[in-house]
């Protein structure tokens, strides 16, 4: 069908403005479609105002010692098909694209490596206000067109503050916790509280979703480390928190 006149063309430009007011940029199908993978796990890292050049820095160390780790390795390959895809997502400003490397197959220590070295070589191309929403919505995108096929998809969202107030249209953090539970994927967070000590509440509460998710709190950038190697940990091996499966204490 064919749209003419100036409505037509009003009609285009919307949408147009539309598609790229999500910031999705670059999603091309990987060449390895057919492997078949534990987990697809997007790291989704802030880079808003909040967060200075050394703690950007200090989150992207963190995950690369996390890749680094020999116990991450061994987790990756203990599972039942012994690899997984990952992808690291640089958000900030919800009006603005996110930067992200392409998914990385993880099945043996050299392709750990090889994705702790890109880690921690990325720049940090975006800044601005804390757009959650938007960043967990492009994640579920990059899920969804990743070509891949997986047991479990995850999105990790890190992260030391709450959404920002949309200055236009934007995806607020409930319609993208939405967006990943219909389609089966967890949301899990990493809290960093240094500035906010209810964040970790904030994210139980309007980040996390889908099954087994779960909140880690980092109380300093500099624990971010160690915080984060537990959190991979926990995703690699699908580890569920028992207590949410328990009745409440009377």
């Amino acid at each position: 069908m064919t749209v003419v006149g100036g409505f037509g063309r009003l009609i285009a430009g919307w949408l147009t403005l539309m598609i790229a007011s999500l910031g999705v940029t670059g999603f091309p199908h990987p060449t390895f479609a057919s492997e078949q993978l534990d987990l697809q796990l997007v790291l989704a890292v802030d880079a808003s105002g909040s967060v200075d050049e050394r703690e950007y820095r200090l989150q992207l160390d963190g995950i690369a010692q996390a890749f680094r780790d020999p116990a991450v390795i061994e987790a990756i390959g203990d599972g039942p098909r012994g690899r997984i895809a990952v992808s690291l997502l640089v958000w900030a400003e919800s009006r603005r694209p996110k930067a992200r490397t392409p998914w990385r197959i993880i099945a043996g220590e050299a392709d750990a490596h090889g994705f702790a070295d890109l880690t921690r070589g990325f720049g940090r191309p975006v800044g601005g206000g804390t757009g959650i929403g938007k960043a967990m919505f492009t994640a579920v995108r990059m899920l969804e067109s990743s070509g891949l096929s997986s047991i479990r998809r995850v999105i990790d969202v890190s992260g030391d503050g709450r959404e920002t107030t949309f200055r236009e249209w934007s995806v607020p953090p409930d319609q993208a916790r939405h967006a990943a539970i219909d389609r089966g994927i967890t949301i899990n967070g990493l809290a960093i509280t240094a500035e906010d000590k209810e964040l970790a509440h904030y994210y139980e509460t309007q980040v996390i979703a889908g099954p087994g998710a779960f909140v880690m709190t980092a109380t300093s950038i500099e624990d971010f480390a160690r915080v984060m190697r537990a959190k991979l940990l926990r995703e690699i091996r699908g580890d569920l928190i028992v207590g949410r499966l328990q009745p409440p204490a009377r």
